[in-house]
């Protein structure tokens, strides 16, 4: 599908994009593949399924709106801080303690939000990166709220609707992750597969033409920043409510820089490119330190550097460019 079949049938392309293909309902089928062939591997599952989410938030601002951030994992660490303290401060049910950690985030996103849709560019980063290291060092010093280097203890998570417990082989957790990973999946593919979503592409694209045609394109910009902000405050409390600790590194720039990374790997722009570069990046990292605790990421930068030169745009994005090329031939 072309731009000019995009910018000619809006919404004949829009309802093509929002059906459900075979391959799409394979992929969520085969994610219940480990509880029954890799059963030990539940907890990475779950953390491939947290990261995953956190994944698909950036992409929605850095894939389909064209924000480039490096501080994201701000908001990850505040909703994983959110979950958190309100445990430890009696009130331990999971699923109200995901929607004020969303909350939470959201509302810091929102704050930010009207710095970061005024600047563009080497500026944008910049800020996104000092928003970052402002918070890290913030919650470093309270100490007496997050306990510092220390991290986060006390964390008691209630089970799930006052059944499903979390379990030392990771079946809940995993089971409670790929839920809402999936609900988050559904809202973000919503979104990307709207008008809404249509503009924001508008905006990455050229953002000077916007106004041109009547569109607010920095309301759009707003609107997408709260809506990624929430949806990392989501991933965040999942990691606090499945490990019962939140530590400094929530909050930390490298948390920032390998969701990018797992974006390159996967694509940008195609919300199952996260979910690709989670897997890939999570299970390379498992492998890798296995075999070398110290050097495991010159493996994981010789993997960056052929993805990016073999496929500028991404493992899915090379694979589409393939299939596209074969039905030309055909």
């Amino acid at each position: 599908m072309t731009n000019a079949d995009v910018n000619q049938q809006p919404h004949a392309w829009l309802a093509r994009q929002s059906r459900w293909s075979p391959l799409e309902i394979a992929f969520w089928l085969a994610t219940l593949l480990p509880f029954y062939f890799f059963p030990t591997y539940l907890t990475l599952a779950s953390q491939i399924a947290i990261t995953a989410l956190f994944a698909i938030s950036v992409d929605l601002i850095l894939g389909y709106a064209g924000i480039v951030t490096l501080g994201h994992a701000m908001f990850f660490g505040l909703g994983a801080y959110a979950a958190g303290l309100l445990s430890v401060y009696g009130w331990g049910e999971p699923i109200s303690g995901l929607l004020f950690a969303a909350a939470i985030a959201g509302f810091a996103g929102w704050l930010a939000s009207f710095v970061v849709v005024r600047v563009q560019h080497l500026a944008l980063i910049m800020i996104t990166l000092g928003l970052g290291f402002l918070t890290y060092e913030l919650a470093n010093a309270m100490t007496w709220l997050t306990g510092g280097t220390d991290g986060l203890r006390g964390i008691r998570t209630w089970p799930i609707f006052n059944y499903f417990r979390f379990d030392l082989w990771g079946y809940t957790a995993y089971s409670y992750s790929l839920a809402a990973l999936f609900l988050g999946f559904l809202l973000s593919r919503r979104i990307v597969n709207s008008s809404f979503g249509l503009a924001l592409r508008g905006v990455r694209e050229n953002v000077r033409r916007m106004p041109a045609i009547g569109s607010d394109y920095r309301r759009h910009l707003q609107k997408i920043y709260v809506i990624s902000a929430a949806i990392a405050g989501t991933a965040g409390g999942l990691l606090a409510q499945t490990t019962n600790v939140v530590a400094l590194d929530a909050l930390s720039f490298q948390r920032s820089a390998d969701v990018v990374v797992m974006l390159i790997l996967g694509g940008t722009g195609r919300l199952y490119g996260a979910i690709v570069g989670a897997v890939i990046f999570l299970v390379a990292r498992d492998q890798l330190a296995g075999i070398n605790p110290q050097y495991w990421y010159f493996w994981i930068g010789l993997l960056l550097m052929f993805v990016v030169l073999v496929m500028p745009k991404g493992i899915l994005g090379g694979l589409a460019s393939l299939a596209a090329r074969r039905r030309g031939r055909g």
